[in-house]
């Protein structure tokens, strides 16, 4: 018999090093190229990258950056200003709270990704290579630098997990794979971010309404890309600097920031976005804002039955047909049967209580199911809703909804003798009529918010959280489960069918194809729960920022045609599969995700 022996480790020896970079390059070249790469791709976008204009954008001009190329600006501008606070130059050592290493791989992947699109768009569209400018060379070769020399700049690796000596060829692959994975994450990986430090209260209100102006800034720009090559570019981009600015640590000292002035914040979200009509030289971006919101507005709603409560709702959809249906019954249009014209307030409230009382009818008998059973049933009642509507024709049911043809001709709004049909001039502006309808929207935006951060905090909030952590134990506990729920689900249907009377006025049409379970285009109930989770259950901020991108991106994405879905699709299998809790992380079910994450000291009642 063999007997394998350890030499033990002595006191004096040194642990292995076991911080190395993804490639071999030493540490201190990899951070002097990726430095040097970031600057000399902002010195890149300043030269001519094609020699015609017909790629749009027009880059053959020197001297100044357009199109895509300002993307490329951006990238070089982050990967050089991580780089510089590595090396601890004074005065930029707060971008990253958190270490730059992380920032810097992000940032440089970002620009070359983005700057790599552009050449092979250009060399796609016009028909080879031979249509690149040297300014489009250089560019590609100096962030294919930095990218190299970001990639080695060190971190802590994980420890490998030794093979299996009876394992076969493929389950070897497959542990290598895995393993090689888990050292790419831990590459980009951000480091623990420290606190921030007390600053006078107006020195923190001033950084948040900077944060909230570049919001604005960003937001602006991706709506109003006015070519498929800029929005995807943009997205590149957006997506890998909002990552390196958070593997920065920038981002959590933000949202501690915020969570310092929450009531300041969210007034001065609201703020920003009143200011975006004005950003606009015409109403054709601000019809794609009004429809954010009402879609954003919807998705805010269900979040309260989904989010807060835990329940599926696969029809919700329903309850923004019902107020809509309502309201332009009796607002004057000349397909209603009723022949009424109410002032706006009234229609508001006939619409939230038509959603209410459907709401109630709907839940009282349902809501004593749970899980799968009780999402069967809300679907049936979207597609009952809906093939109602289209059977109320006069033929095959009562003449109240004009069957498929809906109740077309609905009047603009008035609200105090102020006509938001047509332009008004507002300081030197001029607000159009979608305008008008978003900062409509803008304020029953607010009014759900409040709702939602109201209910949320009170005590029946807490006994929605208490029936969607575990409805057993929250049974036991003396809470009436039948309650709780059906008051969920009318809140939510009321605060649906508050968006659809506006909805019903910006759309002059509501018919029954405008409610479907799913479909190409929000709003439906299928968009509507995705926006949720996307955003993140259980929060405020997450389902506006969820809807806001899933009505925005297929917006934007049209050009890909029967691919769309397809691509859209993936998209969010890919972030459902890394980011599960959300883009908005509500702290409970972080935890529940990933299990290594530290625990807060602290857990608001629904995380938000």
């Amino acid at each position: 018999m063999t007997t394998h022996t350890t030499a033990p480790k002595t006191a004096g020896t040194p642990a292995p090093d076991t911080r190395t970079g993804l490639i071999g390059i030493p540490p201190h070249i990899g951070r002097a190229l990726a430095t040097g790469g970031g600057l000399l791709t902002i010195i890149s976008t300043f030269l001519a990258w094609t020699w015609t204009a017909e790629f749009p954008g027009d880059l053959t001009v020197y001297g100044y950056p357009g199109g895509l190329q300002v993307l490329a600006l951006i990238g070089g501008a982050l990967t050089t200003l991580f780089g510089l606070a590595s090396y601890g130059v004074k005065g930029l050592r707060w971008l990253a709270p958190s270490g730059a290493d992380a920032a810097i791989r992000f940032a440089a992947l970002a620009t070359f990704a983005t700057t790599w699109y552009t050449i092979i768009a250009i060399s796609a569209q016009l028909g080879g290579l031979v249509n690149l400018e040297p300014g489009g060379y250089i560019a590609a070769a100096v962030t294919l630098i930095a990218l190299l020399g970001a990639l080695a700049l060190p971190f802590e690796r994980p420890e490998p997990d030794p093979f299996d000596p009876d394992d076969t060829g493929w389950e070897k692959f497959r542990h290598t794979t895995a393993q090689n994975w888990q050292t790419i994450r831990a590459a980009f990986a951000p480091g623990a971010p420290r606190p921030v430090r007390a600053l006078p209260a107006y020195a923190e209100i001033l950084i948040i309404v900077a944060v909230l102006a570049i919001a604005l800034l960003v937001f602006t720009y991706g709506i109003g890309t006015e070519y498929d090559e800029l929005f995807v570019g943009f997205l590149i981009m957006a997506g890998f600097g909002f990552a390196a600015l958070n593997a920065s640590g920038l981002i959590s000292q933000v949202t501690q920031l915020t969570a310092r002035h929450q009531n300041i914040t969210i007034c001065g979200a609201f703020i920003a976005a009143a200011c975006f009509p004005f950003t606009q030289t015409d109403d054709q971006y601000a019809t794609i804002g009004v429809y954010i919101l009402i879609f954003a507005t919807v998705a805010l709603g269900l979040n309260i039955v989904v989010g807060l409560a835990g329940l599926l709702d696969l029809g919700y959809v329903a309850f923004l047909g019902v107020g809509a249906y309502a309201a332009s019954l009796v607002s004057g249009s000349q397909s209603s049967p009723f022949g009424v014209h109410f002032p706006f307030w009234a229609a508001v409230l006939v619409g939230a209580a038509a959603s209410l009382v459907f709401g109630v009818l709907i839940g009282a008998p349902t809501l004593r199911l749970r899980g799968d059973y009780l999402a069967i049933v809300t679907l049936g009642f979207g597609e009952i809703f809906r093939i109602a509507a289209n059977n109320l024709d006069g033929t095959s049911g009562p003449d109240l909804t004009n069957g498929s043809n809906g109740i077309s001709s609905i009047p603009d709004l008035k609200i105090l003798g102020f006509d938001l049909g047509i332009q008004h001039d507002i300081a030197g502006f001029t607000i159009g009529r979608f305008a008008n309808y978003f900062f409509l929207m803008l304020v029953i935006t607010a009014v759900v918010v409040l709702v939602f951060r109201r209910s949320g905090d009170s005590r029946i909030g807490r006994a929605w959280v208490a029936i969607r952590e575990d409805e057993t134990a929250a049974l036991a506990m003396g809470i009436n489960g039948f309650r709780v729920k059906l008051i969920a689900f009318a809140v939510g249907a009321t605060l649906a069918g508050l968006a659809g009377t506006v909805q019903a006025h910006v759309t002059y049409t509501v018919t029954p194809e405008q409610y479907l379970f799913a479909g190409t285009s929000p709003p439906n109930s299928a968009f509507l729960l995705a926006a949720v989770v996307l955003g993140g259950m259980g929060t405020i901020a997450g389902p506006l920022i969820g809807a806001s991108l899933l009505f925005l991106i297929p917006n934007k994405l049209q050009f890909l045609g029967d691919y769309q879905l397809f691509a859209f699709g993936l998209a969010l299998v890919l972030l459902m599969r890394f980011r599960p809790e959300g883009l908005i992380a509500n702290k409970r079910r972080k935890l529940e995700f990933h299990e290594e994450a530290e625990a807060p000291t602290v857990l608001s009642k629904t995380g938000a």
